[in-house]
């Protein structure tokens, strides 16, 4: 097969997408991969082709746009850039398909799904958490002030979502995503995110069924696959400090994600807690950070560590609550403490601290307040038996990238 892979976010959203087109890739499938021109390096280092978005500049700026992470604006301005390259994606795409082309594309692959529509390529539609599924079932958590109320009726949750999608995300995205299906002759679309983006041939969930069950309300074709894990650890050499820091102890690893905005609040936060609970750390980010934060040898910075690499040595991983995130921390075995800020983490955050894996805590963190969650999961051994209980459950990463590519080549049988 010729498997067009297209995988719309930051490295969170990319990752997965990656996994699945290397084990699709070793199958013996050709593999061409759309993201921003800022994955350049990696899609090429896998062999794929690449069809790049934008700049790696653009890119940069988007993310460290502060209303892409304040829950108010995040969705406008996501929907802006993504709307802002649909013509862009879709001409790439249509370029690229030939008789043999099926797509696997991530949740802000519309251009794949008007491909699908406009010329029947088939496609697999991925969520790589829960919170892309729209389910009045089991609604996804959000920020504070802005959940339903858990004791509601099904059909009254199901009623406030359709009210909220048609007055609020129909409305975002439904102006300039129907004027593009206009010119391709297609008919105007609405339920855009409740039905719309969820191809009719096949939808994964990159997770398994213990993080987040299929529910009544997500679509009939769904699967579920686990999750992918994939982390660029077979890229990079090793660290040899680092490698010493962390025989020396296990640290707490800090990190922020790829996409931080103000991460001078956040590590002088993780430096505070640090000296409270007397432990050593590791500060994974691409933000600058203050040398001052960093001096002596108690704290070490990198820009960016595999997190297989440094789970297995560290006692607790400090984190914004990302998908790919803490899916390897439980992979790991490793205690967390989530500090979610936007988008699908605080989802994934409420989940951990379901599965009984470690606490979340609202931003702005504190020292304090962060020096208490991790004096709690350190010392809890309630924590560290549900750690092991999922670590032991989990499938392992080339399992799931298996599970999702037999999917994406059932398409041809079909």
């Amino acid at each position: 097969m010729h498997v067009i892979i297209t995988a719309i976010g930051s490295a969170g959203d990319v990752h997965p997408f990656v996994g699945i087109g290397r084990t699709l890739a070793a199958r013996g499938h050709r593999i061409t991969f759309c993201a921003s021109a800022a994955f350049a390096p990696l899609i090429e280092r896998c062999g794929f082709k690449f069809l790049p978005l934008g700049t790696r500049e653009e890119y940069d700026a988007v993310m460290a746009d502060p209303a892409l992470w304040h829950p108010r604006t995040s969705l406008p301005t996501l929907w802006k850039t993504v709307a802002s390259t649909l013509r862009e994606q879709y001409r790439l795409l249509e370029q690229a398909c030939d008789d043999q082309t099926v797509m696997l594309g991530s949740l802000w692959a519309f251009s794949a799904r008007l491909l699908q529509e406009k010329h029947g390529v088939p496609l697999i539609t991925a969520q790589v958490s829960p919170f892309g599924f729209w389910s009045p079932a089991a609604p996804a958590t959000s920020p504070p002030g802005t959940n339903l109320p858990a004791f509601l009726p099904y059909p009254v949750k199901r009623m406030l979502m359709g009210f909220i999608e048609r007055t609020f995300l129909d409305r975002a995205m439904a102006p300039e995503l129907n004027r593009f299906r206009n010119e391709l002759g297609l008919p105007s679309a609405k339920r855009i995110i409740s039905q719309w983006i969820s191809s009719p041939d096949r939808v994964l969930g990159l997770f398994p069924e213990w993080f987040a069950p299929v529910q009544r309300d997500w679509p009939a074709q769904t699967v579920l696959t686990g999750f992918p894990l994939f982390d660029e650890s077979g890229f990079l050499q090793t660290d040899t400090e680092l490698a010493d820091f962390l025989n020396e102890s296990s640290p707490v690893v800090f990190t922020p994600g790829s996409t931080m905005v103000d991460s001078g609040q956040y590590f002088a936060a993780a430096v505070g807690a640090l000296k409270l609970i007397k432990r050593r750390g590791v500060f994974l980010t691409n933000q600058p950070v203050d040398p001052t934060l960093a001096a002596g040898s108690r704290i070490l910075v990198r820009r960016y560590v595999p997190m297989s690499r440094i789970l297995p040595q560290s006692s607790a991983l400090v984190h914004h609550g990302g998908v790919g995130t803490t899916a390897l921390a439980i992979a790991a075995g490793v205690p967390q403490v989530a500090t979610p800020f936007a988008h699908d983490q605080f989802d994934n955050a409420a989940r951990m601290e379901r599965l009984g894996c470690g606490v979340r805590i609202l931003p702005p963190a504190s020292a304090e307040s962060l020096a208490t969650a991790l004096d709690k999961v350190l010392n809890s051994h309630a924590v560290r038996a549900r750690c092991e209980r999922y670590r032991t459950q989990m499938p392992s990463g080339e399992a799931a990238c298996q599970a999702a590519a037999l999917q994406v080549e059932a398409l041809t049988s079909r």
